[in-house]
């Protein structure tokens, strides 16, 4: 499976039971990302190549609320003799069964497990919000013990320019980090590159020379021990005792790297500000933005962070061929940063989608299913799609169209459909975006009229391509009735207006006969590029002295009294002119 050892693997599920199934004892790192207890509902956010329209799936529904899975979550932790359970009940007494207390609950049972997954020499980045850290920070002392804690570290997440009237912004996540005492921690990348432009004032006043754009300073080659006799030697006209070897010094000069002033003046080394290891890091990074909306890496995961902070976690706390672990894994941006950095990784989620995600981002760096990496839990046959279908009928349905790139209607929300399960985009002839309807059929009871349904839809949503997925095979009728669609021009081919595929042909490569179609990640890109398009171009400075001066009324001044216009290459300090205001003439009687 995988290059490396078979270690990387995707599991749709919930990552209890697949923790359950892990061996002890068989992670380097574990980095989480939980949904936060904020009363929302945890989504998958999709937009389409217009960027106008957008839906969303909801992954979570009614997420952490009290129920049977929370009552189970309490049991598991009480049988698991860990102290985090009298902390439960404590808190439980307090909150009495509320949501919060089955957000704690549930992630209690998954800590558990997480803590016996992980090495001794292993780390844990819990990242989450500022309303459920310090709930969870006690819950994390019980289980991994409070002397394993090593840092909160806080991560300026935006800038938090929006006016609050009763409080400040919150612009901020926590992540909370634990390691034990022999846990990896590669020192050499706890520092930050150095901004050029933003230097602090000592580092800024050392390195003032420049070489091809580089800043260095000069630095001194003489040795502090003057009792080396062996390298003692002249050296460009001056004798001193040298740092290094004669053979050394020339190489060095040779390079680029002993700068002598003046004649006879003591040479000195160049030392390049990029060769330099930073400014340390401490636990207030501020220096990874956020993704904004036109970042190349922008999924649409409201909740997605930045590559840059999973490979800075990563960097610290791992060795090359290391396990990372990822329990909460959605868009999948811990696994790019591991695979990117030679490590070995294990990424769980209980939504279809996401592991679809994570395979498209998989597949953009040249890795292949079954060779590079397994999935277990996604069907993988026409017995699996008959398993998933039998026990989540809606499940079958969204993993039905990541087959052909679909992109869930109404978000995925359930309920009837009337005919519309998903959408296709693509680009046509023009390089215009456009949409097709996909509709899903698992069960046995599927007729003639469920294609004129398709059809109907198509017309409706002013559609040209519509595509009939199905577990069983279609009726002689339903073929006929997709004929009778008759055909559409797309991409300079005719194809059928009306396909039907079944699972098992999709599952054995046959492909549908449809133009070239956007998958989530491509379609995120032609959101960014509509968006971009839609931006007012900044004017340039020439262009601003070549446009009209505006000419506004002072507001509270006469409505003749207008201001004057001045030449924007003249300075804004003009003499004033004192204006009389005219008398008003008095009113008699």
């Amino acid at each position: 499976m995988s290059k490396r050892d078979g270690t990387n693997k995707l599991y749709f599920g919930d990552n209890l039971d697949v923790l359950k199934g892990m061996p002890t004892a068989s992670v380097d790192l574990v980095y989480l990302d939980p949904p936060f207890n904020s009363q929302a509902t945890y989504n998958v956010l999709y937009r389409s190549p217009s960027g106008e329209q957008s839906a969303q799936y909801k992954a979570f529904e009614d997420t952490w609320r009290w129920g049977p899975a929370a009552d189970q979550a309490m049991k598991h932790v009480q049988q698991s003799g860990s102290p985090a359970f009298d902390i439960l009940v404590s808190l439980n007494n307090f909150m009495q069964k509320s949501d919060l207390m089955a957000y704690l609950a549930m992630m209690g049972a998954r800590l558990l497990e997480l803590r016996r997954v992980l090495k001794p020499s292993g780390s844990l980045f819990l990242h989450c919000d500022a309303g459920a850290s310090h709930y969870l920070k006690i819950v994390l002392d019980q289980i991994f013990g409070a002397g394993s804690f090593r840092n909160e570290i806080i991560w300026r997440r935006s800038t938090g320019k929006s006016l609050m009237t009763r409080r400040l912004p919150t612009n901020h996540d926590v992540v909370l980090f634990y390691a034990g005492a022999d846990a990896v921690w590669n020192g050499d990348e706890a520092f930050a590159p150095y901004d050029p432009d933003a230097l602090p004032p000592k580092t800024a006043a050392k390195y003032v020379h420049l070489d091809a754009g580089r800043r260095y300073r000069l630095d001194s080659l003489i040795n502090p021990n003057r009792n080396r006799p062996n390298l003692t030697y002249e050296f460009l006209g001056v004798t001193r005792v040298w740092r290094w070897t004669r053979e050394r010094m020339r190489r060095a000069h040779r390079d680029g790297l002993i700068v002598q002033t003046a004649p006879g003046r003591v040479p000195q080394l160049k030392r390049y500000l990029d060769e330099q290891r930073g400014l340390p890091l401490d636990d207030v990074w501020t220096d990874i933005p956020p993704i904004n909306s036109q970042a190349q890496e922008r999924l649409g995961y409201p909740t997605q962070k930045p590559l840059a902070l999973l490979e800075r976690i990563v960097k610290l706390s791992t060795k090359s061929g290391d396990v990372v672990l990822d329990p909460f894994c959605g868009c999948g941006t811990a696994i790019e940063a591991s695979q990117k950095l030679g490590r070995n990784w294990i990424g769980i989620d209980v939504t279809v989608l996401a592991i679809d995600v994570v395979e498209k981002r998989l597949r953009r760096m040249k890795l292949k299913r079954d060779r590079d990496y397994a999935v277990e839990g996604v069907p993988l046959d026409v017995d699996g799609a008959h398993a998933l279908f039998d026990s989540d009928p809606h499940d079958f349905q969204l993993w039905a169209l990541t087959l052909v790139d679909g992109t869930p209607r109404d978000g995925g929300k359930r309920g009837a459909d009337k005919g519309v399960d998903g959408m296709l985009y693509y680009m046509d002839d023009a390089a215009t975006a456009k949409r097709g309807i996909v509709s899903v059929k698992g069960g046995k009871n599927i007729h003639a009229e469920h294609v004129r349904e398709l059809i109907g839809s198509m017309k409706n949503q002013g559609a040209d391509i519509g595509l009939m997925i199905t577990l069983h095979p279609p009726t002689r009728a339903m073929e006929q009735a997709a004929r009778d669609a008759g055909s559409v021009e797309t991409f300079n081919k005719v194809r059928p207006a009306v396909q039907i595929f079944t699972v098992g042909q999709l599952l054995s490569g046959e492909k549908p006969n449809l133009p070239p179609v956007l998958d989530l990640i491509d379609t995120a890109a032609a959101a960014r590029r509509a968006f971009a398009k839609k931006l007012p171009k900044a004017p340039t400075p020439a262009e601003i002295r070549e446009s009209p001066p505006l000419r506004l009324v002072i507001p509270g001044g006469l409505a003749s009294v207008r201001q004057e216009v001045l030449d924007l290459d003249e300075p804004l300090m003009v003499q004033q002119v004192e204006r009389k205001r005219p008398k008003r003439a008095r009113r008699t009687a």
